[in-house]
Order: C-alpha cells, then structure tokens, then sequence
C-alpha cells in the first residue's frame, strides 16, 4: 500500500542537449531529485551556478518516508528560501517521552532553551518537503537562474576523465550524452552511479526487521515522539508513534528477523497490529505501509575524482535518531559552497577534499549513534538485554541512568573538530561556538542571527573591533549584546571576533584580530593553506 502523487511534478520534455552535434559541457550535473539532490541544485542556483539535475522519475517518493526534519536543517531551508513554508506546512516538536512497558519512565526536552528561530524539529511527510523543494526550484528558474531539472532522464554510463566526467542518459525519446566538470550523485541507497564506478560500502547490515505504517486518525495524543520499549501491544520489541501533518501519525513496529515481510504488509496482518496498539475504540484508516530493514555503513571516500557522493547513496544509517535525509541535507551544504568556489577560481580543487574529510567524519558519528541505539533497541545477546533492561529500570527512578537509554540519540549537526579549514581556537569561550560547530542563533532585533549570514564568509563582532575586508560581510554589534548573545558567543570574555564560513559553520575567532590574521583564516577556511 502507497501514497503517491499521480500527477509529474516534472515531466519529461526534450532538452536541446539531446539534438547537438557534441555531447554539451555543464559546470554541474547532479543525478537524483530528492531532497539532497534538490536541495544542492537549489544551493548552487541561488550562487550562480548553472546546474543540470537529473532524475529517472517525474514525481516525489511514494510513501511518507523521511519525516522527521531537525533545528539545523530547517537553518539551512531558511537560507534556500523555503523554511517558513516547511515550518509552516510540518508539526512542530521538542518533546519526547520514552516508556517501558505501560509505563512512562522519563520526558525529555530536545530545545529546552529559548531564543531560536526554529524548533528542535519538525514532521513532515517527505513527498512534501520534495514539492516545496521543486516550487523553490521552480521560482529560481523564473527569476533567471540556471537550473534544469530534467524527468525521465536515466543515467546508463560514467566515463570519467580528469577534467571532466562524461555521461550517457536514456529518454522515452532515445539516448544522449553530455558531459559535466563536476557530477554530484544523489541518487540514493541504490545509487547507479556507484554501482557503475564500481564502488561500495563499508559496515554493518542488520537482519532485524521493522513495520512502517501511516495511519489517518482522530486522537487526543499530544505532539511528542512517544517510545516503547516492550509494550503490550508488541510485547519483546518496540514502538515508536510520531504525529505528521494532514492527521496522519507515523507507527513503527519492531517484528524481529525471521518474519514472512510479504504476510506482513498485508492489510489483514497490519490492522490487528495497529488496533492492539492505539484501542478497539480508535478508528483508523491505513496511508501507507513499508517493512524495513537497515544498514550502518559508507563508502570509504566521498570523492573519486570529478565524481562527488552525498546523501544515501554515500552512507546510510538506521532511522533511529532521524540521522539519513538531515544529515545529506548536511552534506549539500557543506559541498555546494565549496564547490562554487573552485568553479569560480577562488578556491584550489584540493579544496573539495574538505568536503570528504568533514562529510567523512559526520557519517562515522552518525553510523556510531545509530549503531548504538539499534543495539540498545534490539539487543542481540542475553547480556546485552540485561545490561538493556537494568538501565531501563534505574531510568524509572534515577536521573544520572536516564542519559544511558537510548531510543534513538536525535539528529545533531556534526561538530567539525580538527578540520583543516579551521584556525586554532583562541578565544575562551562557549565551547558551543567553537571553530568546527555551527554558529548558535540568537535572538538580533526583529529578527535572528542566522538571518543575517549570507553565502559568503561573515565576521561577527561582538564588541570588539573589526577589520573591513572585500568581499566578507561584517556583522557588528556592541551596544545590542543580549544575553543570549553573550552566553552563546562571549562566556566570560568581554568580547570576541568570529570567522563564520558559508555554511555557517564557525572558521575562527579571537578576542581581537587584524585584517591579515583574519585573510590568513580565510586562506585556511578555503584550502589555500593549511
């Protein structure tokens, strides 16, 4: 049973590439039109870059599929132009309650701080955030950008060569080439482009299968992520209840390994799995229905040469912990910056290198929490299970145990400790704003703080003197310190200078810095000296 939009969102039409004499040259193509894909040609866009997107369908995913959308990728939405219609369209949410058995052991609050523009998350069927994605897309084409998303074009052939990548695409009207300075294959957990460069993954593939059911129903239930480990209705296993828009609430059944998936997803075994879990007197109708099972693992590097991996089809995680379509929403953006500049002059190639690097080291933190949550979720031995079961208990009653139950450790943006972009830390200050982490937002005025970084590099300065430098904004504020301003930027220091990169990750800061301290940072921060 599917949910999917009947109508293309965009169809396939004949490109002039297919009639010329000689394959064309593009500065970037990109292979898959899901959220990362979509995401990286609206990044580009926006900077100039004339961009090919590729997609073998015509419509958004069937199903409801990723869902859960974190603080950090709404940030980067905000600065494609479209987080206001995400927020707007997704339920808002930052509590969750975890129980064992019948009974709620613990409530956490994932933003339990005030002061920022977005919540910790939102929930939102995928095929939606695909849509929005596509009428930005859409809006940047009628404002003149170079963007053009092409359906029903199949990507058959790689030919990779050191300046350029050469491709071969089938259409419902035959076959073409073109060729690309730069190829970003988004194109999933199947990516044909791996395949045909005859890449693969490293890590773990668990056995264990889940049941995914989206069900429209009426009920009092509050917005919050409730977790079961053990409940009655699912007894030795776990649950998981989620709200989504259009009254549509997202179940996540545990079913163990040895199961018959097809009995499974039929509607006269999925229906008593639902009644037993939400009450004879609820009523229900069912959306969509998927069984799962799950991978830990990547490939080894995310760049082969003119060829760059992000998203799915460069790693893939559990769903425990919303890790998979955030962190490739991650990855475009940590890429298409980077990438603008090589393509403009202003950076060297080895500068792409950073992206493998920092996308590299999310993908193992991302793996390691979703590895741990999957072997806390489903233990696989009998001390395990033990060891699962006393944290559980201490949970109940005791505080300091509750850090140790983990239904699913929720999408955090990788701090990107030890890059060769980032100037030494000289400042005592927050360790939250360190060079690696994301600059916090903070209340400014009317509005926030990330409203004001731009696509290029910022200087923040907090009450301290700052050099002005072509081409880098400068961000000034002294007498507007608030404090939440000085707790997430100052500390005890009484003031400071920050270097924040495009993507909004912090490059740099000082108490104080002249203008070649701050050139020499931005040399780093864009891979011309280390």
């Amino acid at each position: 049973m599917t949910r999917i939009a009947q109508t293309p969102l965009y169809p396939y039409a004949r490109s002039p590439d297919q009639d010329a004499t000689q394959p064309p040259r593009h500065p970037v193509v990109i292979i898959g039109a899901g959220p990362v894909g979509l995401a990286a040609a609206i990044d580009l866009g926006q900077q100039g870059v004339p961009v090919v997107l590729l997609d073998d369908n015509d419509r958004p995913s069937d199903g409801s599929r990723a869902i859960c959308f974190s603080k950090r990728t709404l940030e980067i939405a905000d600065r494609l132009g479209l987080g206001d219609r995400l927020v707007d369209m997704g339920v808002r949410w930052n509590i969750g309650k975890v129980f064992v058995g019948d009974r709620q052991i613990y409530t956490f609050d994932l933003l339990p701080e005030a002061g920022h523009s977005r919540p910790a998350f939102i929930n939102l069927q995928q095929y939606h955030l695909e849509h929005a994605l596509v009428d930005r897309l859409r809006a940047l084409q009628d404002a003149g950008a170079q963007v053009d998303l092409r359906g029903g074009n199949r990507l058959t052939r790689i030919d990779g060569h050191p300046d350029h990548t050469a491709l071969s695409i089938d259409t419902p009207d035959g076959p073409y080439r073109i060729e690309a300075d730069w190829l970003i294959a988004c194109d999933g957990a199947g990516s044909a482009c791996r395949d045909m460069l005859g890449l693969g993954f490293t890590g773990q593939t668990f056995e264990d299968n889940f049941l995914i059911a989206d069900v429209t129903m009426r009920t009092e239930i509050p917005t919050e992520r409730w977790f079961w480990f053990d409940p009655p209705f699912n007894p030795g296993q776990s649950a998981l209840l989620h709200k989504q828009p259009d009254g549509i609430w997202r179940i996540d059944l545990h079913l163990g390994r040895d199961i018959d998936r097809e009995a499974e997803m039929r509607p006269e075994n999925v229906m008593p799995r639902i009644t037993a879990m939400l009450g004879p007197d609820v009523a229900f109708s069912l959306e969509w229905v998927s069984i799962y099972r799950f991978q830990c693992r990547r490939m080894s590097r995310f760049r082969h040469g003119r060829v760059i991996f992000a998203g799915d089809a460069a790693h893939q995680v559990s769903p425990f912990g919303a890790r998979g379509a955030n962190s490739g929403l991650q990855d475009a953006d940590n890429l298409c910056w980077k990438l603008r500049m090589v393509l403009a002059g202003d950076a060297p190639e080895t500068l792409l290198d950073s992206y493998d690097t920092e996308r590299v080291q999310a993908a193992d933190e991302n793996i390691l929490h979703s590895t741990r949550a999957t072997e806390f979720i489903t233990p696989k031995s009998a001390i395990s299970r033990t060891f699962r079961d006393a944290v559980l208990d201490l949970g109940a009653r005791h505080a300091f145990a509750r850090q140790m139950v983990n239904s699913g450790r929720l999408s955090q943006p990788c701090i990107h400790d030890g890059s060769p972009l980032h100037t030494p830390d000289a400042l005592t200050g927050p360790a939250r704003s360190h060079p690696g982490a994301v600059c916090p937002d903070a209340p400014l005025g009317d509005g926030y703080l990330l409203d004001h970084l731009g696509h290029g590099f910022t200087l923040l300065a907090l009450g301290s003197d700052a050099p002005r430098l072509e081409g880098v904004d400068l961000l000034e504020m002294s007498d507007a310190l608030t404090p939440e301003l000085r707790a997430r930027f100052l500390g005890d220091a009484a003031h400071a200078l920050y270097l924040i990169r495009p993507d909004q990750h912090v490059a740099a800061r000082w108490p104080r810095a002249d203008a070649a301290t701050v050139r020499q940072a931005i040399s780093r921060a864009t891979g011309h000296t280390s």
